[in-house]
């Protein structure tokens, strides 16, 4: 990822399903939500897959097999095998299975996907602390998985037994809002034991290395919609990023990103991966994209937008000039009146 990335949205003259091989696809909140298709999604990765990009679909829960997340997106329309689908059970059973011969007992904390994932690994799963377990592995395992098995694991754990984790997301996205995730159940664990795991999916190296090696990417493009996962993944993993806005991350919470969370790219939906991206160009006072120009105004305490063009390359303009303010921080500036300007 080049500095100007991380100072300001890069622009790419070319469309960027023919810029780069492999797009590293997040689910929730970029492919569906609430299990369903988000507009305009199905028929951008059809495009894109036809023209040539080898589309991955990256996901950190653990719970469903690839057999079962490739199904779903299969009955929404989307192209995928179950080959397709990298998933942090994945990651967390190769881990696993780098520190422990084949044969050796993991204890699971969660579903079926971390089942499936240790055995082909040569691994074997155990429901209990007293099997004797050379792990012990955690990961979503829905909302009815019973508070006795957080007991089983820290009864292993207490004995020395060492704990992994696929994630560590405190939410996950439901069709009624916000829940817990993984990460809030491995919170439990935690204080329970006071131990710490070692942890495999994003922004963590070991699922993107499992990504590249699924999928033998040579140009990878991470596309998701949460800051401090797929872009923060894409960042430690040294590739460029497509932010969507159609999940969790708002325009605010893009103007204030850290240099980790700062996207190479942002466009509106999946449709971005079909199109080039505008430039973002330093101008008097501050930097244009489109009709815009953003700086910083008010005795350096606020953003300032002049001109006129699409909203989205209005925040583009905003991003450079909130981000090279913020340097290496996270920008503090008051955005309110610019991004009020933009409808956003």
């Amino acid at each position: 990822m080049s500095e100007q990335s991380r100072t300001r949205p890069s622009g790419s003259a070319t469309a960027l399903h023919k810029a780069y091989d492999t797009a590293l696809l997040d689910l929730d909140g970029v492919v569906y939500a609430g299990g369903e298709a988000i507009a305009h999604a199905v028929e951008s990765l059809r495009t894109a897959r036809d023209a040539g990009m080898h589309l991955a679909y990256v996901t950190n829960n653990a719970l469903r097999t690839p057999a079962a997340v490739a199904a779903h997106l299969t009955e929404l329309g989307a192209p995928a095998e179950p080959a397709d689908v990298i998933t942090s059970a994945q990651a967390v059973s190769r881990l696993i299975a780098e520190q422990f011969p084949a044969g050796s007992k993991v204890l699971v904390i969660g579903g079926e996907g971390l089942r499936v994932a240790l055995r082909e690994r040569g691994l074997v799963p155990v429901e209990s602390a007293d099997d004797d377990p050379a792990a012990v592995v955690q990961g979503y395992g829905g909302p009815e998985l019973a508070w006795g098995r957080f007991a089983e694991a820290c009864y292993a754990i207490n004995r020395g037994v060492p704990w992994f984790a696929s994630n560590t997301d405190l939410t996950i996205p439901s069709a009624r809002g916000i829940m817990p995730g993984n990460g809030a159940a491995v919170e439990v664990v935690r204080i329970a034991t006071g131990a710490v795991p070692q942890v495999a999916g994003k922004p963590l190296p070991p699922m993107h290395r499992e990504t590249i090696l699924r999928t033998g990417a040579k140009r990878a493009l991470v596309v998701g919609d949460r800051l401090d996962t797929d872009i923060e993944g894409a960042f430690n993993g040294g590739v460029d990023s497509l932010l969507v806005l159609t999940g969790v991350t708002d325009a605010a919470r893009l103007l204030a990103a850290e240099p980790r969370h700062r996207p190479t790219y942002v466009d509106e939906d999946l449709r971005g991966l079909l199109t080039g991206q505008p430039e973002v160009a330093e101008a008097e006072g501050g930097f244009g994209c489109g009709g815009w120009t953003a700086s910083v105004a008010g005795n350096g305490h606020a953003l300032a937008l002049d001109g006129d063009g699409t909203a989205l390359d209005g925040l583009r303009a905003l991003c450079a000039a909130a981000w090279t303010e913020a340097g290496d921080g996270s920008s503090t500036l008051d955005v309110g009146k610019a991004l009020a300007r933009l409808g956003l």
